[in-house]
Order: C-alpha cells, then structure tokens, then sequence
C-alpha cells in the first residue's frame, strides 16, 4: 500500500487549504485512515481519522476550522483546512490502518501505512 499526499504550500493567516491523500488500493478496504502533522521541532500528533464504518473524526484543536472526508470512488482522504493560522505550519501526513481483523475506534498507534508528507506553511 503507497499513499501520496498533495495540496500542501504557502498561504497567508486566514486562508485555506486542502489536502489530498490517494492510495494505491481501494479506500474502503482500509480500517482505518488519518491525518497527522508534525511542527517543527515537536512530534508528529493526530489531527483527524477516517473508519471505515464512516465515522469522521478531528481533535478538538482544530475543530470547526479542519474538516476530514474520504472519496472511496477516488481512492482519496481529504483535509479541509480553513482559517490557517501560523501555528498551523507544519509537515502534514497521511496514513492508514490496514484490516486486522481488530474492532474498535481508530487509533493513532494501530496505522501501519504512511505517506512522505506535504509541507504546510502559514506566514505573512
């Protein structure tokens, strides 16, 4: 399984970006899928997750400005940012969990699968 984030670049405080991931097999085959971003110098941390059961899910630091949605005809998760702030700027990864035969709520230690990531960078 490969997964190629794009969509990533430089804007200004206030706009906006969207973030694609496409895989190289079916969406709806994967447990699960997540958007995570590491900032300079801190660790890579869990933003938003795609289950396959159709639950979406973002953390509550970027609620009501990220959105996560998942084109299974198009093999692609998408990350809506709105409003970016400087303290968004961050490198953001795509990954996935691939089934295990586990049940349960998507969890950022289960992926399994990672994209290279794709530069985000918010500044006047």
């Amino acid at each position: 399984v490969q997964l190629v984030e794009s969509g990533g670049g430089s804007v200004q405080p206030g706009g906006s970006l969207r973030l694609s991931c496409t895989a190289s097999i079916a969406t709806s085959s994967l447990y699960c899928m997540g958007w995570f971003r590491q900032r300079p110098g801190e660790g890579r941390e869990a933003i938003a997750s795609s289950h396959s059961d159709g639950g979406l899910a973002v953390v509550d630091s970027v609620k009501g400005r990220f959105s996560i949605s998942q084109d299974n005809a198009k093999n692609t998760l998408y990350l809506q940012m709105n409003n970016l702030q400087p303290e968004d700027t961050a490198v953001y990864y795509c990954a996935a969990e691939t089934p295990s035969g586990r049940d349960g709520v998507c969890h950022p230690a289960k992926y399994n699968v990672w994209g290279r990531g794709t530069q985000v960078t918010v500044s006047y």
